[in-house]
């Protein structure tokens, strides 16, 4: 995927401002049962929030890069405990990024 310009990430957290969490990472960490949760929501949603709940024993900017990773998607913001993940959908994008 490729990287995301700044104009982009802002358009994003645009979106993301109003969004609810839709998946939790708790004291078991990044994990495979919190991956296939954020696969899921990827298959509804380009744009999604993960909360890290107090007991996450990873530091909150690594667990974001972890997510990224592993689910193939963009880290756009990590805001106090909550990360902001971005994966456009290739056969019908919804979210158009700015040119």
């Amino acid at each position: 995927m490729s990287e995301l310009r700044g104009r982009d990430r802002r358009y994003l957290r645009g979106l993301g401002h109003g969004l609810e969490p839709t998946a939790f990472v708790g004291k078991e960490g990044v994990g495979p049962s919190v991956v296939a949760s954020i696969g899921e929501a990827f298959a509804h949603h380009e744009l999604i929030k993960v909360r890290l709940e107090r007991g996450c024993p990873v530091e909150r900017k690594e667990a974001g890069r972890q997510l990224a990773a592993l689910t193939q998607s963009e880290l756009v913001q990590v805001l106090g405990r909550t990360v902001l993940l971005y994966r456009r959908d290739p056969e019908q994008p919804r979210i158009q990024l700015p040119n």
